[in-house]
């Protein structure tokens, strides 16, 4: 993994390194309120059902920590909504994978200000399970420590939905194990919190006490001394899971709600894509709900011109082709057979043996126009991973295309989940929208027929892309990405290192089958 940020100066070897307590909820996160995270937690590990009864729980809780006053009591009864019975792995998964997004969003600038500044130990408290919080606080905080409750398991690692040794509710526990890790009769030398339960537990045992606005009064003393204003913020470029927005109460009622009709409109705009011919579907897209922004010229059809498409989803090559108005040939590597099937153009499947696909790419170019996505997999923040450079040694004739997306609800894209239902969720959307931006055509120079090596013109390429799109390239790879949401390098049907208890012979037999037509 690279970082996207220059690394701060280092500061002086005589200033001492001030260490730091932070309470996550409503301090270092603006929203104070965990019910969210649960919902995440309970819509991807588990699905919808249990999404729907921890909604259908909320106005309980919500009275529960309003009214009685224990929101204790709350977060215990969300977290066995949300976990009881779920497999530890997927628990882990889901922390890894798909909160760090919403809580990478959250962050107050003026709380992260004080405590990126603080280069010594940083300690956050959180009311969460650590679990959920761990992998955040330590990847994109900078935590040394994570100060917070359990989840029990059981011996089948599975959640049992109980919260254990309960250091996030105890103002005395949390204050004692705040005292625990700074032992050597050093105190904290700053502490951030908003609420009062944090105020009165480890707040008083800290040097110097930061409330709410979250704005020291001697920054300026601290940059003369040498100490870093600010550390960088290391941004979240891999993430998975399919909602878009935070499952607030009133966001999860609306999926809610939507979900049937939604599922009824992605059916009618998949079947009218396949029925209608292909250079009629962006005059009507409008009719049903969808949009497609056509900038620049594409070149005349000639055959041989090999598109060079960032890759956003799998619908990237379909929606080149129908602005095109002609089937162009996809390259694609370990999509699902349904996808396949459906797909309105026809697919060129790679093998990753380089030699036999750049022939299959070689005759694929004698036939017709080809569209490649050299990424090698979807990004949904505005990066561009590595491009592959295969691309740049079959054909002079290249055209880049920069591809972008809109939706409202679900993510079109995922690394854990089901990969045939990635279309299908792209038009569950109330509102789609495709933006396809044609960059000229590289010139010769630019091409390896000038004698630049593949991998010079695949940078190049990626640069261009990239600023076109106002994005930020990197060196990341499919394999990166693949790593750290699915613990595994992207290849299909290979099973992830913390997997669940072997399935039952009848469940071996469902996924093999289910493996067949879905991946």
């Amino acid at each position: 993994m690279v970082t996207m940020s220059a690394s701060p100066s280092p500061s002086p070897p005589a200033t001492k390194k001030r260490s730091v307590v932070a309470e996550l909820e409503g301090a270092l996160l603006r929203d104070a309120a965990t019910f969210p995270y649960f919902m995440l937690v309970a819509f991807e590990a588990s699905g919808l059902p249990r999404f729907a009864a921890l909604l259908a729980l909320w106005p309980l809780l919500w009275a529960t920590e309003r009214i009685l006053g224990r929101g204790d009591l709350a977060l215990r009864a969300a977290a066995f909504v949300a976990t009881a019975g779920v497999p530890r792995a997927e628990v882990e998964a889901v922390a890894r994978a798909v909160l760090p997004k919403f809580m990478a969003d959250d962050v107050d600038p003026a709380a992260w200000a004080a405590f990126g500044s603080c280069a010594g130990r940083r300690v956050v408290v959180t009311r969460m399970p650590r679990v959920m919080v761990e992998r955040f606080a330590r990847e994109h905080l900078g935590a040394h420590e994570v100060v917070g409750c359990d989840l029990e398991y059981s011996r089948l690692r599975r959640s049992t939905g109980r919260v254990v040794r309960g250091v996030g509710f105890d103002d005395e526990a949390v204050t004692g194990r705040v005292r625990e890790l700074f032992a050597d009769g050093d105190r904290p030398d700053l502490g951030i919190c908003r609420s009062e339960s944090a105020t009165r537990s480890y707040l008083p045992f800290c040097k110097k006490q930061l409330l709410p606005p979250f704005r020291e009064q001697d920054d300026a003393n601290d940059v003369a001394a040498g100490q870093p204003r600010c550390a960088p913020f290391r941004p979240v470029i891999f993430h998975d899971g399919r909602l878009v927005c935070r499952p607030t109460p009133l966001m999860s009622l609306a999926v809610l709600l939507w979900l049937p009709f939604g599922a009824l409109l992605a059916f009618v705009r998949i079947a009218v894509g396949i029925a209608v011919p292909i250079h009629i579907i962006p005059r009507i897209a409008p009719y049903f709900g969808g949009a497609v922004l056509a900038h620049g010229s594409p070149p005349p059809s000639g055959g041989g011109v090999l598109y060079v498409c960032t890759h956003r989803t799998l619908m990237d090559p379909v929606v080149l082709a129908t602005v095109l108005g002609r089937r162009v040939a996809a390259v694609t590597y370990s999509i699902s057979r349904l996808s396949e099937i459906l797909s309105p153009i026809p697919t060129v499947r790679l093998t990753r043996d380089r030699d036999a696909d750049a022939a299959r790419m070689r005759a694929e170019l004698r036939r017709g126009d080809v569209a490649v996505c050299p990424e090698g997999t979807t990004c949904r923040e505005p990066f561009l991973l590595r491009f592959s450079a295969l691309f740049a040694e079959l054909s002079d004739r290249i055209v880049p295309v920069a591809m972008n997306y809109r939706v409202g609800l679900f993510h079109p894209t995922t690394a854990r989940g089901w990969k045939a239902m990635d279309p299908i969720f792209f038009f569950m959307n109330p509102r789609p929208v495709y933006e396809v931006t044609f960059l000229n055509q590289l010139p010769a120079e630019e091409t390896c027929a000038a004698g630049k090596s593949a991998v010079d013109v695949a940078n190049y390429v990626q640069r261009i892309l990239a600023a076109k799109l106002g994005f930020e390239c990197t060196s990341l790879t499919r394999k990166d990405k693949y790593r750290v949401l699915a613990g595994n390098d992207g290849i299909v049907n290979v099973k992830p290192a913390a997997a669940a208890d072997s399935p039952a012979p009848w469940q071996r037999r469902l996924k093999e089958v289910l493996g067949f037509l879905l991946h």
